[in-house]
């Protein structure tokens, strides 16, 4: 890639700034018959972050005493509402002659090319042309305009007239037809004109929708012990342990040290589970019989309802619960289905309130409060997003030979997700559609993703033809609440870019205005010395396996509770929200996370340099101004705290004229997306366990070992220095420790008797002095540290 294609590629991964004209404005002048935009009053407007989108309503209520067909006596009817090229038809009704509809129509003005609205009221017919039963006509200019926050349009009786509209004939429809915006709350559940070519089940998937994410608490089942549990052979003593059970979520206990009848465990099991909770614990206790065979001697079925949850760390009461099981053997008869009494278990079950649930990365969370709501506290600002539009999008599938995208927008904050409309067949879509969001704390994150719609009812082929009927992901942006200054409206573009095996690739921008409003300053500068986490995860902490895992479980809920809302937030889009795949094993972040740690480093490294300049006199005037500032230091100690705080004050100072001014955004360079192998994102996206051919597994397992190897040596080395460091005092090496000891008993006289400033004085000339005065070869501290022992001999 030749430098100038290069530098406009690199452009096009950067965030812009918008202007977009914000707020409302009406046609006979601004609110209520002034003036210009409602700009001005934050309470005259809630829609005031996004572009104002005027739509035609029609709101088809119902009809009555329409006349009955005069060959069959029957009527079905439905209603046509008719404007230019677009026609919005209701459900049809059969043998009504008073039917009600309750739909609405939403026409977009942009594309209205006609100067009148037709409303046709017709009788279905199963077969030949449905027949005309009357009209009501509406002249454009005479459309009223509603103003929110007014009340809605009072609807209408019109008479219906024939085809020529010169007589009235018989039957009523009652109508209401107003001119308004998407502010309107008639806007969500309308039927639209950008989405006329959707049929059948589709229509409920390219509305906008509120979902609310389900109340997901921690189950912990403590397992104490249980009594007089019997195996199917009573001549041996049962090596037992306890299997639970809590939906798809399955944990088992460690197997008793002893082969007991009365064995005990004292293990705590963690699960999630959410409101309402339908589901419940099975609990077994089974006898390892053979490595590849149990069998159960016990089982207990608990409603989840019945237990206690506790909102702190106080202990629970424990309880005993007995043991059922089936009767069994030919001999028994009837009795084979009777439930018998099988010993009992002692258990300490809860759900725990006081946690917060993870169902995202620690790194992007978006809430921190804890499940019970009698613990929140109250919100300490509001943030408000408009979804102005897309610009740009990649073709996503094809329809009837060309590409096309039916895009949508999902948000993430909180328990709160949002989807926009989807705007069918358009690769510049414009939703402008706002959504607010309480914050309980700035140093959360909202995410936001672009998908295309593949379920629209239609014979749509993903463009990649791989013939997939999953919402095929756009591009994801994350915004940090914490990098934006309150009551300020950004207006930026974000580029939206996703990794494919094929590289990097930008599919398009999404264009957003965002606010994040501040109820209590104070309170939000109080929870900055707090901790993100309830307190609880502290008190009782998870380890890193059993977090990884009730944050997989998390997810799972959250996708299947959302997948069965109508209309469903799918699986693939919850998992891509949530970030369901970050934990997987990449080259190409191991590399980015690997020159983190590296930049990390650079200030501390350029530091060092410029003290190592310093020191061989590269410019004598600022070594002749560093000595000054060491005597100055040295003969008034006391200021060298508050030297170096007024320093980094300076700096703070310093660096504000060079803030950010945007939020922060999707980084190619610092992601290694830019510069990535093939093969190494083509390991990214293999699947796990691999699909791959042994080959390729095994020049990858070779390169993860060369990788590996290298981590392996630098990890070794630091745990080398930290051992030389506890083999001065530890006689590893006797001499070693003697040579220091002695050392330190002449160190600890000397500077008894010799002033600190003495000592600190011709230790920093000693530092500072001249090249000339300085050897090629390590100092006398270094050489004797690198010879200390370590435990790296007594390694295999």
């Amino acid at each position: 890639m030749n430098p100038a294609a290069a530098a406009t590629q690199k452009e096009e991964f950067k965030l812009k700034d918008t202007k977009p004209q914000l707020g409302e404005r009406w046609p006979h002048g601004g609110m209520r018959g002034g003036g210009g935009w409602i700009s001005s009053e934050r309470a005259t407007s809630t829609y005031d972050l996004v572009e104002q989108m005027f739509y035609l309503y029609v709101r088809v209520v119902k009809a009555k005493d329409l006349p009955p067909n005069p060959v069959t006596g029957n009527i079905d009817p439905y209603v046509e509402v008719k404007l230019g090229n677009y026609k919005g038809k209701t459900q049809h009704f059969e043998k009504k002659t008073n039917p009600e509809w309750k739909q609405v129509f939403a026409f977009s003005k942009e594309k209205i090319q006609s100067s009148i609205l037709e409303v046709f009221v017709r009788d279905r017919e199963i077969v030949g042309r449905d027949d005309f039963i009357g009209r009501v006509i509406f002249d454009m200019n005479e459309v009223p305009t509603r103003v929110p926050p007014d009340s809605p349009l009072a609807p209408q009786w019109y008479r219906l007239e024939d085809r020529r509209g010169d007589s009235k004939v018989k039957g009523e429809v009652m109508l209401a037809v107003w001119m308004g915006t998407q502010a309107d709350e008639a806007f969500p559940e309308a039927w639209h004109t950008d989405a006329a070519s959707v049929q059948g089940e589709g229509v409920f998937s390219i509305r906008s929708k509120v979902y609310v994410s389900p109340k997901l608490w921690y189950l912990r089942v403590n397992v104490i012990e249980a009594q007089d549990v019997e195996p199917h052979d009573r001549s041996q003593l049962p090596q037992a342990f306890v299997k639970a059970q809590v939906g798809h979520q399955v944990l088992k206990t460690k197997l008793c040290p002893q082969k007991t009848i009365n064995p005990m465990w004292n293990e705590d099991l963690m699960f999630v589970a959410a409101e309402p909770f339908e589901e419940k614990l099975y609990l077994t206790v089974e006898n390892k019989v053979t490595p590849a065979k149990d069998e159960v001697m016990g089982t207990i079925i608990q409603p989840l309802r019945t237990f206690e949850s506790r909102l702190d760390h106080r202990p629970v009461h424990s309880k005993w619960f007995n043991l059922e099981k089936f009767g069994f053997g030919a001999l028994e008869g009837d009795k084979r289905h009777e439930l018998k009494f099988a010993g009992r278990i002692h258990l300490r079950v809860c759900l725990e309130g006081a946690y917060h649930v993870l169902d995202d990365s620690t790194m992007y969370i978006s809430d921190q409060r804890p499940t019970a709501r009698q613990l929140w506290k109250k919100p300490i600002g509001i943030l408000e997003v408009g979804i102005l539009s897309a610009q740009g999008l990649q073709p996503m599938k094809t329809k009837e030979g060309r590409g096309t995208t039916d895009a949508y927008c999902v948000a993430k904050y909180g328990q709160k997700w949002v989807r926009t409309r989807t705007i069918i067949e358009s690769f510049n879509p414009k939703w402008n559609e706002q959504y607010t969001w309480e914050v309980y704390d700035p140093c959360t994150v909202i995410t936001l993703g672009v998908f295309d719609n593949c379920h629209l009812g239609g014979s749509e082929k993903p463009a990649s033809g791989s013939g997939s009927k999953n919402d095929s992901r756009i591009g994801k942006v994350r915004i940090r609440l914490s990098t934006l200054e309150t009551d300020k409206i950004y207006t930026n573009s974000y580029p939206l870019l996703v990794l494919q095996t094929s590289g990097l690739k930008k599919m398009g921008e999404l264009q957003l205005a965002v606010r994040f409003t501040c109820l209590s300053f104070a309170s939000m500068i109080y929870l900055y010395w707090h901790p993100l986490l309830p307190k609880m995860h502290y008190l009782q902490p998870f380890t890193v396996n059993q977090l990884d895992s009730l944050r997989y479980q998390a997810m799972n809920i959250v996708a299947v509770r959302l997948g069965r809302a109508e209309p469903p937030l799918r699986r693939e889009v919850v998992e891509y929200m949530l970030d369901v795949d970050s934990h997987m094993w990449s080259m190409r972040r191991s590399k980015a996370n690997f020159f983190r740690i590296v930049s990390l480093f650079s200030g501390v490294i350029a530091m060092s340099k410029w003290l190592g300049e310093v020191c061989h006199w590269k410019n004598p005037v600022t070594t002749i101004l560093v000595h000054v500032l060491f005597f100055i230091l040295i003969c008034y100690p006391e200021l060298i705290l508050p030297t170096i705080f007024l320093y980094m004050f300076l700096i703070g100072i310093w660096n504000y004229r060079f803030r950010p001014r945007h939020p922060p955004h999707m980084d190619t360079k610092l992601s290694w997306a830019e510069v990535v192998h093939p093969d190494e994102l083509d390991e990214e996206f293999d699947t796990f366990p691999t699909s791959k051919a042994q080959d390729v597994v095994r020049m990858r397992y070779d390169r993860l070992r060369s990788v590996a190897g290298r981590i392996q040596t630098v990890v070794g080395d630091m745990a080398t220095q930290g051992e030389r460091f506890l083999a001065l005092l530890s006689w590893r090496d006797p001499r070693a420790t003697s040579l220091f000891v002695i050392f330190c008993l002449f160190a600890a006289v000397a500077l008894y008797v010799t002033p600190f400033k003495i000592m600190a004085l011709f230790a920093g000339l000693f530092w500072l002095r001249h090249p000339r005065f300085r050897s090629k070869l390590p100092l006398v501290p270094s050489n004797f540290f690198r010879r200390l022992p370590s435990r790296a001999d007594s390694m295999l």
